[in-house]
């Protein structure tokens, strides 16, 4: 059985990096696919061990629209299949191609690249919704980028397994694009105003105290553990290969980082093997 990454996303989100970083990790990796070769492929990949991980970046704007059937068709054939989408904000995209100068794949006569990515996230949409993965490069630098793809596609012997990322934020930094469940946790006193916690973290013994001394923290993470006790069984059974828990309050570096350290000793103890991201706290 191979084990199969296909690999989507916006122009400039950087899947020509992430393909490097997953050869780099030890796949087989093939750039710029066309959607037309990929089950002869899978089916050479089949035969032989030396391509028992295959990554296979899917080309332009178009042949991504028809990778959907290609997916499905792949996803009934017994081998282990995901999709990862990278995505970015328009803003970002703008400033890289600004800083590249390169013209972007839908780009026509006098339409400007921002009109081109808008009309390829508009394309894109259903692809992404058939995602496993989608991250965010937004705020990453290449080496975070190579960080977290090593974090997700290096881990042996947990092909059945869902792996569980949980990532704390600030809303005035916005919202995370890559994540599947969002909790606000801004109804919970805030550090922020005690000046001797301010200049400290959720990471922090005495923030991690005044956080989870408050009656509405104990049940707010007993009500959300409940409800994960429900859900992560749930996604599971229905193939999802990977899930993603959002906790943001105002600026990243208090409530949410704690909560999200809360969440994390839970998932520890139920069996998981959590990812733990801090997105905000250093700002």
């Amino acid at each position: 059985m191979a084990d199969i990454l296909l690999i989507a996303g916006l122009s400039g989100a950087g899947r020509s990096q992430a393909a490097d970083d997953l050869e780099d990790l030890g796949w087989f990796v093939v750039d710029n696919m066309p959607t037309e070769l990929i089950d002869k492929v899978v089916e050479i990949a089949a035969v032989g061990e030396s391509l028992s991980k295959l990554a296979l970046v899917v080309g332009t704007p178009t042949a991504q629209v028809g990778i959907i059937d290609v997916l499905k068709r792949l996803r009934k054939s017994g081998h282990r299949v995901r999709m990862l989408f990278l995505d970015a904000t328009n803003n970002e995209l703008i400033k890289r191609y600004g800083a590249t100068r390169r013209k972007h794949p839908l780009a026509e006569g006098n339409s400007g690249v921002e009109d081109a990515i808008a009309k390829e996230r508009s394309m894109l949409e259903p692809v992404k919704a058939e995602a496993d993965l989608v991250i965010d490069t937004t705020s990453l630098t290449i080496h975070q980028l190579k960080s977290q793809l090593s974090d997700l596609f290096t881990q042996d012997g947990v092909l059945d397994a869902m792996q569980v990322s949980v990532v704390s934020f600030g809303y005035k930094h916005g919202l995370p694009l890559d994540v599947d469940l969002v909790f606000d946790v801004r109804f919970l006193p805030n550090p922020h105003w005690d000046e001797n916690l301010r200049p400290l973290s959720g990471l922090d013994e005495p923030v991690r105290t005044y956080v989870m001394t408050q009656d509405l923290s104990k049940k707010f993470l007993d009500q959300l553990t409940q409800m994960l006790s429900l859900l992560l069984p749930a996604y599971q059974a229905e193939g999802k290969s990977y899930l993603t828990v959002a906790i943001g309050c105002t600026g990243g570096r208090h409530r949410s980082v704690a909560i999200a350290e809360q969440l994390k000793v839970w998932l520890i103890q139920c069996g998981q093997n959590p990812r733990v991201t801090h997105r905000d706290i250093s700002r």
